[in-house]
């Protein structure tokens, strides 16, 4: 393994590779893996839908300062905004 192989800049050692295998090959309890919670949590009972949104410089610098004078994302900005329409 090369030795500029990292994660977060920790290198990765041929140790920690083999420690990695036997972990897995020894087995994981997939409920305990299942309660982490991985990825963003669920806005309702569907799964959402990412969409690209093109934004003058302007309308960026317009949201972003409605969003920080709100305390809230530019998403829930917008979602606010469809809303309230």
């Amino acid at each position: 393994m090369s030795e500029r192989e990292t994660i977060d800049g920790t290198p990765v050692t041929e140790e920690q590779i083999a420690a990695w295998a036997a972990e897995a090959e020894a087995g994981y309890d997939v409920a305990a893996l299942k309660k982490r919670g991985r990825g963003r949590p669920g806005r309702g009972a569907e799964p959402s839908q990412v969409i690209a949104l093109r934004l003058t410089a302007d309308e960026i610098s317009a949201l972003d300062a409605l969003a920080e004078r709100e305390g809230k994302s530019r998403s829930e900005v917008i979602r606010e905004a469809l809303a309230s329409a």
